[in-house]
This record gives structure tokens, C-alpha cells and sequence, in this order.
């Protein structure tokens, strides 16, 4: 199938993108054919963010979004930063502590599923293509190395390689400029870096795994648009960073969530049971006792900032949003500028090919045009905000960072730079202090099994695993002697375990469980587990995340 963008995701980058340019089609008279394709079920299923979201690029893309019916309803009333001092306290920051970038007035607090559902109904009504279900499972090239396209999975391969009955081959979509903007840790986007030698000059790329419910809670407890973050406990006691949210939708819904950075050394520590811890600490547990959980999720961000962030374009290409990693770490937020970083592409890519100057030749304009948006400015301001964490921790790095932002209003002449990637600082487990997880309640904290049966994650099982080896030398399970096996730990989903079996230790995966949230691509201290795409429709299905 031949367009003229292809856009791989539908998530907020991809989405704004599509709308940009059938806008712009229709402003200019230059109709310019776009087609999305979505791993997910369906748009939004595998969307999963915080999400407080700042409208600007919204006001941007839709002015009258409010008349149009966008699903940002809960306007933000009260904004709180807590110090958790240990399982029991917790200091109530001032304002005037804040980092100002970090307040959160004018934004809502929406469910960023609904608003990629709803950008999908404008960009259809506008005569855009979107087809969910379909996973991009391969890059295309000319002969000449300019992207062509991508190619859509093979559907109906059995575990052992062979075509089932219900085998259907992929589609080839072939396009003059392909947008890439898979979320965090794009695996086509990986390979694209790679191959384009986009990363030259950077620092590695920074991540934190992010863990989210959805809860309803009695009305009396329900504050809506009240937004908490928070840092310190539990996070603090096995030296590890990172934060915590807790924030408050409609309907008497409360979304809580832990954000753990994956630069952390102690293999002993579970992400996934420091948010089971965080849940207990008082100042969350009065807001969700007596409540009922709904849904489950997990999803690494991307949050190396710009020191981090990759060159954008290459022949045929862009990458956007977070597959190149455009959040800004300061505000805590990313569909902003994932969406702004949309619209500057698609801006760029109608110029070209409006004008008829380029046709899959590289867009060098692009890094120009984005340097010129606001989207730059904020990731410039906030280009320290790793490197104060990773290098001072978190107390004297969250001062250093408050100072840049409030007094220097982020123009400090200088970049600290964290070159140490994430997956190369974990010690062994001799070298770390054991942590003992409580069992869980079942009333607040919840084992993993139980926690994926709420993301509605399902996969077909006879299908080739996707969690692959680059070196099929390196065995499974090669890290349980020195660090103790870490996957059974950063694991969100109980993907990987290990299991006795005849008196020895064994490693199993369970890739059925994946909720895609690409941490072990990350964390794994070899670099030898490699996240594919399985087949179309499989993975989480969020209804409200």
C-alpha cells in the first residue's frame, strides 16, 4: 500500500502529526495521504501515562477543543508536593519549594487513552487512515538506504516457525516519509539509531518504570483535581530515585502511581513492591481505603532529556515524540511536547512535500524547526535536571535543581552530563543489602499475577516468543548467579520468574504476561534481551488510562 506518510503509533505524537497534516492538506489544497498503524487492540490500549496534561499544544492543534468535546475535564484545583520522610511521615512542601516548571495550574488531569481516542476521531474525520491491530514489525529501505516504509507482522506463525491455519502474511506500507513515534523505547526506533548512528554526541539514554491503578474511591475521600507528588520514601531506603503521584480524576476515580529510575544499583530491589509499599504510607492510604481497584499498568518513560535526545531525522524519516524522548523531566510531563514534537513534524514534512523539493531525501530543516519551538526551550531549560540526580541524588540534587529552576530560570552556563547508562550501574547481589517485601493484603497491595489480570493483557500463546536473544549463546537466565536475576525483580508483569524445579533453579518466561512496558530491553545488565513486537492485538487492553 502506497501513502504519503506512514506514521508508526498512535499514541500523542503520532496522532497530533496525523491531524497536522490532514489539516494542512485541507488549509493548502495539497491532499497528502496518511496511514497510522497501532500495535493495540485498539487506539489507546496501550496508552498508559500519569496523566496531568498541559494544554499548550492541545490549544495548538485545536483551538476550540472544548466546543469539539476533548476529554479534559477535570481542570487541576489543588497542586501538593510531599517529602515522605519513612512508612509513617511525610512533609507537606511550601509552594515557594517547588521547582516553578514542576506546578501544575491551568493543566487537567485527564485519562491520555481517551485523548489519543479522541485525537483518532479527528484525525479520521479529516481523511486519515488508522489501522490498530497491525504491528509494525519491520523497517523497509530503498537501495540507495532512505526509509521506504515499514512492513506489518506475519499474523498466524506458531511458536515453533510454522504457519498455522490461520496464518496471514504482513502488509507492506510504503510511504515518501515515515514517522516513527512508538513510545518509549521503540524497538524500530532502536534499530533506527543505530543504523543512522543517531546517538553520536549523546548521552545514553535515561528511563524510569512507571506504575499505575485506576481506583475508585468513596465520594467522601474524592477530591477531584487534587494532584500530589512526592519523593523520598520508599524509594530512599534501598538508595534508589525516582517519585511518586497520586492524583485525582472524576467520577471518583484516583490514579496512584510510582515512578522508580532504572539507574538503580541494588539488584535486590522490586519496583513493582516499592509501589505496593507506597500505597500503605498514610497520606495515600486515606484516599484509597475502602476503595476498589480497576485497572493495572506499567510503561517506561524516557527521561534523559536533551542531553539524551537522538538526532530526529534521517533519509526517509523522523522519529517523535518519546521514541526519540522529548519529556521533560522537570515538569514531569511528556504528551506536551510528544504532541508538539507531532506537529513540528508534520509541519516540516508538508513543506517538502508541498514544494516538491524533497521525496524521501533527509528533512535536515526538522532539527531547525524544532529548535525553534517551545517544545527545544523546555527540554533546554530542564537539559541538568538527570544530571543533578544522578550525579548528587536525590536531596541535594532536587536543591541544586530548584535552584536552576527559580533562580537561573534554567539558563545555569553549564550542562552536567550522565554518561553511565542505566543497565551498567546494577551491583551484584553479594555486594547489596537484601530487601524483604511484606506479602501482600489484598485490599491495598496485590501480588503481579493478579495485577496483570486487570491490565486485560492477553496474547495469542502459540506464537515465537518476543522477548529474543541478540546471542543465542548467552542463555537464559545467565544473571541468576551473579545478580540473583533482576528480571524476576524490574519485571512489572511476572514475565520472567524463577522457579525450583528437581532442586535447582530455573529460569522461565511467561511472555503471555508482557504488558510491553520495555524494561527489560533497558535493564537487562547483559544487553542480550531484545523486546519484538508480537502479533497485532496482543498486549494490554487500558480502558481508562
Amino acid at each position: 500500500m502506497e501513502f504519503d506518510v506512514v506514521i508508526v503509533g498512535a499514541g500523542p505524537a503520532g496522532l497530533s502529526a496525523a491531524c497536522r497534516l490532514r489539516q494542512l492538506s485541507e488549509s493548502s489544497g495539497n491532499d497528502i495521504s496518511v496511514c497510522v498503524v497501532e500495535k493495540g487492540s485498539e487506539v489507546g490500549a496501550h496508552i498508559l501515562s500519569g496523566a496531568v496534561l498541559e494544554p499548550t499544544a492541545m490549544n495548538e492543534l485545536f483551538p476550540d477543543w472544548k466546543e469539539r468535546g476533548a476529554p479534559l475535564d477535570t481542570e487541576v484545583t489543588g497542586d501538593t508536593f510531599f517529602f515522605y520522610l519513612n512508612q509513617e511521615k511525610a512533609i507537606k512542601l511550601p509552594q515557594w519549594m517547588i521547582p516553578k516548571p514542576t506546578h501544575n495550574d491551568g493543566n487537567y488531569v485527564v485519562s491520555m487513552g481517551n485523548v489519543c481516542r479522541w485525537l483518532a476521531e479527528q484525525a479520521e474525520g479529516m481523511g486519515a487512515e488508522i489501522y490498530p491491530g497491525f504491528a509494525a514489525a519491520e523497517v523497509l529501505y530503498h537501495e540507495d538506504g532512505r526509509v521506504k516504509g515499514v512492513a506489518t507482522g506475519d499474523m498466524g506463525i506458531g511458536a515453533d516457525g510454522s504457519q498455522k491455519d490461520s496464518y496471514m502474511p504482513g502488509m507492506e506500507l510504503h510511504a515518501k516519509y515515515t514517522l516513527f513515534a512508538e513510545g518509549c523505547r521503540g524497538h524500530l526506533g532502536k534499530q533506527l539509531m543505530e543504523k543512522f548512528n543517531l546517538n553520536e554526541g549523546t548521552d545514553p539514554q535515561h528511563y524510569g518504570i512507571g506504575i499505575k491503578e485506576l481506583w475508585e474511591v468513596p465520594p467522601e475521600q474524592h477530591e477531584p483535581g487534587l494532584v500530589i507528588h512526592g519523593i523520598g520514601w520508599p524509594l530512599n531506603e534501598s538508595g534508589s530515585s525516582g517519585g511518586a503521584f497520586l492524583y485525582h480524576a472524576d467520577n471518583n476515580q484516583v490514579v496512584v502511581g510510582l515512578i522508580a529510575d532504572l539507574n538503580y544499583s541494588n539488584t535486590h530491589m522490586s519496583p513493582f513492591e516499592e509501589f505496593q509499599r507506597f500505597k500503605l504510607h498514610p497520606e495515600s492510604k486515606k484516599y484509597l481505603e475502602g476503595g476498589t481497584r480497576l485497572v493495572y499498568g506499567a510503561r517506561a518513560i524516557a527521561k534523559g532529556g536533551l542531553n539524551s535526545l537522538p538526532k530526529m531525522a534521517f533519509p526517509g524519516g523522523l522519529l517523535i515524540g518519546c521514541d526519540a524522548g522529548t519529556l521533560n523531566g522537570v515538569k514531569i510531563k511528556g504528551n506536551h511536547t510528544a504532541m508538539k514534537s507531532g506537529i513540528v513534524a508534520a509541519e516540516t514534512v508538508h513543506a517538502a512535500l508541498t514544494d516538491g523539493a524533497k521525496n524521501g531525501e533527509e528533512l535536515t530543516e526538522f532539527a531547525d524547526n524544532f529548535k525553534q519551538s517551545w517544545a527545544w526551550q523546555e527540554l533546554y531549560s530542564s537539559r541538568n535536571f538527570s544530571g543533578f540526580l544522578h550525579n548528587f541524588g536525590t536531596y541535594v540534587g532536587s536543591g541544586l535543581i530548584w535552584i536552576e529552576q527559580n533562580i537561573f530560570q534554567g539558563k545555569l552556563p553549564f550542562t552536567l552530563r550522565d554518561q553511565k547508562a542505566d543497565h551498567a550501574v546494577l551491583k551484584p547481589a553479594a555486594e547489596c543489602k537484601p530487601i524483604i517485601y511484606p506479602k501482600p493484603d489484598n485490599k491495598l497491595t496485590f501480588d503481579r499475577l493478579s495485577s496483570v489480570f486487570l491490565s486485560n493483557t492477553n496474547h495469542e500463546e502459540d506464537q515465537p516468543c518476543h522477548l529474543t536473544l541478540k546471542d543465542p549463546d548467552i542463555p537464559i537466565g545467565h544473571n541468576l548467579p551473579i545478580f540473583d536475576e533482576p528480571a524476576q525483580r524490574y519485571c512489572p508483569a511476572g514475565v520472567y520468574e524463577v522457579i525450583e524445579e528437581d532442586g535447582e533453579s530455573k529460569f522461565q518466561i511467561n511472555a503471555q504476561n508482557c504488558v510491553h512496558c520495555k524494561t527489560c530491553d533497558i535493564k537487562d545488565p547483559s544487553q542480550n534481551i531484545a523486546w519484538v513486537t508480537p502479533e497485532g492485538l496482543g498486549g494490554p487492553n487500558y480502558p481508562n488510562m
